[in-house]
């Protein structure tokens, strides 16, 4: 597994990482056996990057995660590149008013996740796709200082909806990293956003790099999601972003895309471990974080670590499906 730098956190992090949303709620039901063997998965494939929040099944990705904890051994030799690395995010569980994101808030939030995970200190805490005011609020991110100088959390992020948020929490000087929708149907942060990271030192965790599933070429027009899976209840962004949900594409345009894409996919590679590696592809990325269901997905997706870079020409024909089929759709919003 490629290790890189996790932006200002100091922390060395396998590129490929994994993303806890589906072991929580909204992907249909897993089971407490499942999502460990999941998790356990992952961490044998060379995954050192668990990515949950408090709102997942209202804490219960985190305290599924807190399981894993206590059934490793963690390095007390610092931040290494052997380390697990467990980030976490707050903030949705309470309306989405600016004056919520306050510091007895985020000192409860914090106190939560931390019993949560059975940890006294969290590794990295990030604002989950706040309000806009909040990123112009200096007492926003003065409580949050506030929380790595008393040993709370090591470090804080913030979990973004669009490009200029990302641009606004880059430059707040203690910001360590950004997490943000990155994949071969949301490439607009290329232009700006990822340039300016990496001139400032902040890390870039990539979110939802399969658009929900459609790049894994898995779906067709005939596929039906069950009433608790996100995919069929948010197309239209009734209980949250709808950026989230097959990354703001329309479905039929997406599996469209996505058979435009499948001649561009490497002999003997899957189309997830293809959109993956596009994403490793982009330098400035820290950590992209699949989600998966099961153990035989998370092994699959770290693999994708191990693939050879997709070469110029590869990434041009990406480009110009994005650019015609996409674009219109998504580049504009986010």
């Amino acid at each position: 597994m490629e290790i890189r730098k996790l932006g200002r956190t100091g922390r060395q992090v396998g590129v490929v990482g994994l993303g806890a949303w589906q072991l929580g709620s909204d992907w249909g039901q897993v089971d407490e056996k499942d999502a460990l063997r999941t998790l356990h998965a992952a961490l044998e494939s060379g995954v050192n990057f668990i990515d949950t929040a408090d709102e997942y099944g209202d804490g219960r990705s985190e305290q599924v995660i807190g399981k894993l904890l206590r059934s490793q051994v963690r390095s007390q030799a610092g931040p290494g590149a052997g380390e697990l690395t467990v980030a976490t995010k707050m903030g949705r569980r309470l309306p989405q008013e600016p004056e919520n994101y306050n510091a007895a808030n985020f000192r409860a939030w914090t106190d939560r996740s931390r019993k949560n995970l059975g940890v006294d200190r969290l590794d990295l805490v990030q604002l989950h796709c706040p309000p806009g005011p909040v990123y112009a609020s200096d007492e926003v991110f003065d409580a949050l200082d506030v929380l790595v100088e008393d040993g709370t959390v090591a470090a804080y992020g913030v979990s973004v909806r669009s490009c200029e948020e990302a641009l606004a929490a880059i430059r707040r000087p203690h910001v360590a990293t950004v997490q943000l929708v990155l994949n071969a149907f949301r490439s607009k942060p290329l232009e700006r956003v990822l340039p300016a990271a990496a001139e400032a030192g902040v890390g870039v965790i990539a979110r939802v790099p399969l658009a929900s599933g459609l790049l894994s070429g898995r779906y067709t027009a005939a596929t039906v999601f069950g009433p608790d899976d996100h995919r069929a209840y948010n197309r239209s962004g009734a209980s949250f972003d709808v950026g989230e949900t097959f990354s703001g594409v329309d479905y039929a345009t997406g599996l469209e895309a996505v058979e435009r894409l499948r001649p561009l996919v490497p002999e003997g590679v899957t189309p997830a471990q293809f959109a993956l590696r596009w994403i490793v592809d982009q330098t400035a990325v820290s950590v992209v974080i699949p989600g998966a269901r099961n153990a035989e997905q998370a092994h699959a997706n770290a693999s994708a670590a191990a693939l050879p870079p997709l070469d110029q020409d590869t990434h041009d024909a990406v480009r110009e499906i994005y650019d015609e089929l996409i674009r219109p759709q998504v580049h504009h919003r986010w």
